[in-house]
């Protein structure tokens, strides 16, 4: 199943969760951390290996890894 992902979001430009396609613990600390059904996402900042990412998410700044960042699907 292909779906657009959170790590396709070009820097400086926002999307909406649709859904977090992970389990367990990592499932757990997504929500935690804001990352709700039509929750609103801008990327922010991009490290200079290309990874991690900086994402605001409901006034807060977190940093994803590419790997955990592609199991967010966006609208």
């Amino acid at each position: 199943m292909q779906f657009r992902s959170l790590c396709n979001i070009p820097v400086g430009h926002s999307a909406y969760v649709k859904k977090l396609h992970t389990a367990g613990t990592m499932h757990r600390r997504l929500l935690d951390m804001g990352l709700t059904q039509n929750a609103r996402v801008t990327c922010l900042y991009q490290s200079p290996a290309g990874d991690p990412r900086a994402y605001m998410i409901r006034h807060t700044v977190i940093a994803l890894r590419t790997e955990d960042a592609q199991t967010v699907e966006i609208l």
